[in-house]
């Protein structure tokens, strides 16, 4: 099988073409990369290693998709991932990213008639909504309650099935009508595809930034002694999210490839869900307790655009669908995180201190 991965060389990208070349070593696999995120060239001399080839190129340009040639199945894993990015930053180079660069892959699989795995993002999920839904509020973290007016929310977090209509952020849009048409590329041009909306993926390898990766930033920050705030929610640092260990998510996506059947054509949520998640205040904890640094961490009141209190993802269709949920916890998560920051120190610090 040859499998071509966009934003190979990203850290979901990297970590997934490692993990196909080690478990299936006869496959061929290509990492197709632009290099622009900071850190991503530390992954090159990783691919080499596993003997996965790198294309340098960029989605945005349709010609660059030339140089994979023909192969069974590409998984668009490229994407500027900032929640804030058109919010404060200009909207068109994200939309060139994110929607028309997924539709230059798309033109791509139908051309050479590749199946089509597509990672999509929580944030499809509109701000207001989420944000009117009931919680209370517990010792460490804001939890959603079972009473709801809106369909698809519960304790243990949104469904497919929750109410699309309202904002999202820019991100978030371009990352839905993506889906709208990637439906259309399934349903005219017959394409095979999978579409997983995934929430906060972490681990090894991660270049977390305060908008996006904030599992590794936090440790990072703890690490090298740096500085961190509790943004918005009155500074409590309860504000709650799931999490997926980037190990549980590769692996899923390997079972995925092999019983595409299963998942063809359909959009499912794929994270931690309420078993694995944690808020920014138990963070600093897990952190605490692992670096033996403590920081003083600033408290800043005012919330940012288009955040969330709580997001927890139901992961009940993927379960139902293959039995999968999420087998690593936080704390592993954590520990697998801080052992990585420790083996790679020198080559990190520029990066994430």
């Amino acid at each position: 099988m040859k499998i071509a991965i966009t934003g190979g060389a990203g850290f979901v990208g990297s970590s997934l073409g490692i993990h196909l070349k080690t478990t299936h070593p006869n496959y061929e696999i290509i990492a197709f990369d632009n290099l622009r995120r900071r850190g991503s060239e530390l992954n090159i001399s990783r691919l080499n290693e596993h003997k996965i080839t790198f294309i340098h190129g960029d989605i945005r340009n349709p010609e660059d998709l030339n140089d994979i040639g023909d192969c069974d199945l590409i998984i668009d894993a490229s994407a500027d991932p900032s929640v804030l990015s058109g919010i404060q930053s200009p909207v068109l180079p994200l939309i060139n990213t994110n929607l028309n660069g997924t539709v230059n892959i798309l033109e791509y699989a139908a051309k050479t008639q590749a199946k089509f795995i597509f990672l999509s993002t929580s944030r499809i999920y509109p701000v207001k909504p989420i944000e009117s839904a009931n919680w209370t509020e517990l010792d460490t973290r804001f939890e959603w309650t079972d009473d709801q007016a809106t369909p698809g929310i519960s304790r243990q977090g949104i469904s497919e099935s929750f109410p699309l209509d309202g904002s999202r952020s820019f991100y978030g849009a371009t990352k839905l009508a993506s889906e709208l048409l990637i439906t259309e590329y399934a349903e005219h041009k017959g394409l095979e595809t999978i579409v997983n909306r995934c929430g906060v993926i972490s681990g090894p390898w991660q270049m977390g930034k305060i908008d996006q990766g904030v599992l590794i930033l936090w440790l990072a920050r703890h690490y090298f002694n740096g500085s961190l705030s509790y943004i918005g929610y009155n500074g409590t640092g309860k504000q709650t999210r799931d999490v997926i260990h980037i190990q549980d998510l590769v692996e899923l996506i390997d079972y995925q490839i092999h019983n595409f059947s299963t998942f063809s054509n359909k959009t499912m949520n794929v994270g931690g869900g309420i078993n694995t998640s944690f808020s920014l205040l138990e963070l600093t904890t897990l952190c605490e307790n692992i670096t033996g640094n403590k920081l003083n961490i600033q408290k800043i009141t005012e919330n940012r655009a288009a955040d969330l209190r709580i997001y927890i993802g139901d992961n009940s269709k993927i379960n139902q669908l293959c039995g999968w949920k999420p087998s690593r916890t936080v704390n592993q998560l954590v520990e697998d995180s801080y052992h990585w920051l420790t083996e790679n120190e020198k080559q990190l610090k520029s990066i994430l201190a």
